[in-house]
């Protein structure tokens, strides 16, 4: 379900003394009283979802519809997509771009228009749709452990999985924070296989100088309104070798090269007028999206950095512009003193919708439990066990921020949640 932002809510310059945000009322400057035991937090009077999509302004929005309307033009690679698609060449800084409806038909026409066969090397610690472009094309999936720290797949684990039959990597830039890009450049550079991202999280990132795209044969960025860049609903494809952009167009419009010949049996997997001018629209509202969300993200480390039990990512290196596409945190029960289930619960009765989020994973849904898999996953599945990700949406107010936190803390100090609970929808 995907909920309509009502209204901008921008941090301001008395909310960011020193770089570090700050809440906005006095009352809230200090932990509210207690009385026999109970905290004074009251449930938040309306759901804070885990996300909200950004809209942009619907005078601005309805301006385009007019064209549309006047084009009477709406999919089959109409004027607007067109114009979507060199806008995000210009963005990129590359011309290897195609756009499709959805991000999960981008990997898999991705996959398919390369050729990939065999068997490929990936997370289980990812959403479903990664593995399930792998399913479709007939790849068997190969599951190997992650790193601890951004939970991106393990380099040394993806070498030792190395087979005969292994043709690519499928790597995952989880939450947006980067993988291990120059270890697994490597590892596919000396074994001759092809290196793909599945980068849904990733828009706005930037190594160095360069966008996260320009890594490995391929990447798929995800569009959906979920995401903190979004066109309600598509996704992108950006890739090295040049000549797969006639392919990709082939595959996406049911392997039609003119009129009259069909050249490989394609799919429906283009994007339409309406979801391009979404993409438009928020294209130009990104780093204020991105400098509201930093402005969230660092509320929540300073608020909860040392709280016990509590665990968060370590700072990102300087050299990544990070989007700040989610929070994650992982709870240790024995130092919080509740797992992450309760805490999950128990925001809830506060109004407050946080997702475990990658949880389970990929090899226990029913259909990948066939999938033999030979990596223990011991950080995967620890990882899987504790992660919650918190509320972060650029309309999210500094003051509901520091509200979250003071429920979390007071969580863990063992105080009573007060009064009448929301009842979870």
């Amino acid at each position: 379900m995907v909920w309509q932002r009502a209204g901008r809510c921008c941090a301001t310059g008395a909310e960011m003394g020193n770089g570090i945000p700050r809440w906005r009322s006095d009352s809230q400057k200090s932990y509210p009283k207690t009385a026999g035991g109970k905290l004074m937090i009251k449930p938040f009077e309306k759901p804070i979802y885990v996300t909200r999509p950004f809209l942009p302004p619907l005078e601005e929005f309805s301006k385009g519809l007019e064209e549309i309307w006047e084009n009477r033009w709406l999919t089959n690679n109409g004027p607007i997509v067109r114009r979507f698609a060199q806008e995000l060449c210009n963005f990129f800084e590359s011309d290897n771009i195609c756009l499709f409806n959805n991000g999960t038909l981008a990997l898999q026409i991705g996959l398919q228009g390369m050729g990939i066969s065999g068997e490929v090397i990936t997370t289980p610690y990812t959403f479903v749709g990664t593995t399930h472009a792998l399913f479709w094309n007939k790849i068997r999936p190969v599951f190997v452990d992650i790193e601890p720290d951004y939970y991106t797949l393990d380099p040394e684990k993806v070498e030792a999985a190395i087979t005969p039959w292994t043709t690519a990597i499928l790597a995952v830039h989880v939450y947006g924070y980067p993988c291990k890009l120059n270890a697994l450049a490597d590892i596919a550079r000396r074994h001759n296989l092809k290196l793909i991202y599945d980068a849904a999280h990733a828009f706005g990132v930037k190594v160095g100088s360069k966008s996260i795209g320009h890594f490995g044969d391929l990447s798929m960025f995800s569009f959906h309104a979920t995401k903190l860049y979004h066109s309600m609903e598509g996704g992108l494809l950006m890739f090295k070798e040049s000549g797969l952009k006639g392919t990709f167009d082939y595959l996406k419009n049911f392997g039609f090269k003119n009129e009259l010949e069909v050249v490989m049996p394609g799919t429906n997997a283009k994007m339409n007028e309406i979801q391009a001018l979404m993409g438009i629209q928020v294209l130009k509202y990104l780093d204020e999206i991105i400098r509201d969300r930093s402005a969230i993200t660092d509320h929540y480390r300073v608020r909860l950095k040392e709280v016990p039990g509590i665990h968060l990512p370590p700072p990102i290196s300087p050299d990544v512009k990070y989007n700040h596409a989610y929070f994650p945190i992982e709870v240790d029960k024995r130092e919080f003193g509740m797992n992450r289930d309760q805490l999950y619960e128990t925001l809830q009765h506060y109004n407050v919708f946080s997702r475990r989020y990658f949880y389970p994973l990929i090899c226990d849904y029913a259909c990948y439990r066939k999938v033999s898999v030979k990596d223990p996953l011991k950080v995967a599945r620890r990882v899987a066990d504790r992660i919650l990700t918190l509320p972060i949406y650029d309309s999210l107010g500094l003051s509901d921020v520091e509200t979250i936190c003071r429920i979390i803390i007071s969580l863990q100090q063992g105080m009573n949640v007060d009064a009448n609970p929301i009842v979870k929808p």
